[in-house]
């Protein structure tokens, strides 16, 4: 019983594991009915939910802090996302940053729309 429990567990940590190293590979969708979450582009970084980094590499978009790469088709997509033009319309506010290292959560009480 201790074994299965054990067993259990590991899955179920392999599962998260995966789910968060691909969560940051995002679709920029036509309509806002087919995205996952609406977002919008504020001027500061300090209106922002997320600052974000436009990754070139899909392999460097792992975790949940911000590093985007952005895909061609919305099935190799985890999350799809529409930019929207009013804040009061958006899911999350994001501020697109010039460095990986700037990237990150500024609300963390948002952080769940992205896994």
């Amino acid at each position: 019983m201790k074994k299965i429990a054990v067993l259990v567990s590991v899955i179920f940590c392999t599962i998260l594991f995966i789910a968060k190293a691909e969560a940051q590979k995002v679709y920029s969708c036509d309509s806002k009915y087919d995205a996952d979450v609406k977002v919008y582009v504020a001027d500061s970084k300090y209106d922002a939910d997320l600052s974000v980094y436009k990754c070139s590499s899909q392999y460097d978009a792992t975790g949940n802090e911000g590093l985007w790469f952005f895909v061609d088709s919305k099935y190799d997509a985890i999350k799809k996302i529409f930019f929207v033009d009013s804040k009061y319309d958006a899911d999350l506010v994001i501020f697109f940053v010039d460095s990986k290292y700037d990237a990150g959560w500024n609300n963390n009480a948002k952080k769940q729309l992205m896994y």
